[in-house]
């Protein structure tokens, strides 16, 4: 069995599974619970337009953003609110109806988000 250096980092063993991206630990002993967000990615939140599977009609999507489920619609009901419109969460991603790109991007850089507009 190889030593372990002090400056290695576990990040899978067939022991105990999968590990925790944030503390680190096995996900059955994981601390961060439902506090932690489901995807940290890149920390850069991508706004677009999707119209597939919809009719023909466009709905903004945000996804990448560094938040947890609870913080993730708190968040989704301001957009709606500012927007004055309807909208979902749905897998971490937050649905917004319309073409709300510049009005979202706007709301979110206020509240202190990188962002970026993506897709055509």
């Amino acid at each position: 069995m190889p030593k372990k250096t002090a400056n290695s980092r576990l990040v899978f063993s067939t022991d105990g599974g999968r590990l925790c991206p944030q503390c680190h630990r096995k996900l059955a002993d994981c601390v961060c619970g439902k506090a932690a967000p489901a995807y940290m990615g890149d920390g850069i939140a991508r706004i677009r337009r999707e119209t597939k599977g919809r009719g023909g009609k466009a709905v903004t999507v945000i996804d990448g953003l560094p938040v947890a489920p609870d913080a993730l619609k708190s968040l989704a009901k301001k957009l709606k609110h500012r927007c004055g419109v309807g909208g979902a969460v749905k897998n971490g991603v937050i649905e917004i109806q319309g073409d709300q790109r510049d009005t979202c991007k706007a709301a979110l850089e206020a509240e202190g988000y990188t962002c970026k507009l993506s897709g055509g």
